[in-house]
């Protein structure tokens, strides 16, 4: 297995990333089961603030294992704070989950339970730090709003994202994606669970601040299937869809799951 060739596969999927990356059995790894009975309650938790602004977001791209909507990375007109955090981060890009059935596809779960998709609104220390690259190599360097979808009414604000997808269906596609508000995504309640992890695919690095809303949008089946017509391979080749990309749980070793409610 070459470190170009991970994925989500038998051969090269979660349980062989460690033999490229050792750090995938370290002690701050992500996902985790959030065990609603061990969490406590944090009253010095702040209310976040998210101010995304539409002119931010630029392009979609299909990166072989998922797709991420960019964000420019020159100011921060997109940026969260507050909560856990303490500096601002801004958003990077978002990019989403999902499995190969409408029941499970959620990388975190909660006592157990997987949701549809999950959302992940990736955002980088800005005020220390001086690109995402050098943010990714440090504890405090990264947040990840995260959003469960399960399977009801079509979601408004993400048939836009979905709508764009014919248009990147192989790897390496890029296409102009403009004008989009990311809160659209957000769900209405902003009680969230937060923790210290890393990121869910490789290199895996330990530098996440984990902000993971409680309460779920509702998106149709439709919309997953969307997800799941994109294709790992480039154009011209074999077609092989991604109709999985999620890491299941890692052990949480110690770690502290606090609620702001």
């Amino acid at each position: 297995m070459s470190s170009l060739s991970w994925g989500y596969e038998a051969h090269n999927g979660p349980d062989q990333w460690h033999k490229l990356y050792p750090i995938a059995q370290g002690n701050f790894q992500s996902p985790i089961d959030i065990k609603t009975q061990e969490v406590k309650t944090d009253e010095s938790l702040k209310s976040l603030s998210v101010n995304y602004n539409p002119t931010s977001i630029k392009s979609i791209v299909n990166i072989g294992h998922s797709f991420q909507v960019v964000s420019e990375d020159k100011e921060d007109i997109s940026a969260v704070k507050g909560g856990p955090l303490k500096a601002s981060y801004r958003l990077n890009q978002f990019h989403f989950h999902w499995g190969p059935c409408n029941e499970s596809g959620s990388e975190h779960t909660v006592d157990g339970k997987s949701y549809s998709a999950e959302l992940h609104l990736v955002h980088w220390n800005s005020e220390k730090y001086s690109s995402f690259a050098e943010a990714t190599k440090n504890l405090d360097g990264c947040a990840v709003l995260t959003v469960f979808l399960k399977v009801g009414d079509a979601h408004p604000g993400l048939q836009k994202v979905v709508d764009a997808l014919s248009q990147i269906r192989t790897k390496g596609k890029q296409a102009a994606f403009t004008s989009f508000d990311p809160s659209s995504l957000l769900p209405a309640s902003k009680d969230y669970w937060t923790y210290i992890g890393s990121l869910t695919h490789p290199p895996l690095l330990e530098c996440v601040t984990w902000i993971i809303f409680r309460e779920p949008i509702s998106v149709s089946p439709d919309q997953i299937n969307q997800f799941r017509s994109l294709l790992s391979s480039g154009e011209g080749e074999k077609e092989c869809p991604i109709l999985s990309n999620h890491r299941p749980p890692q052990p949480l070793k110690g770690r502290e799951v606090r609620a702001s409610f």
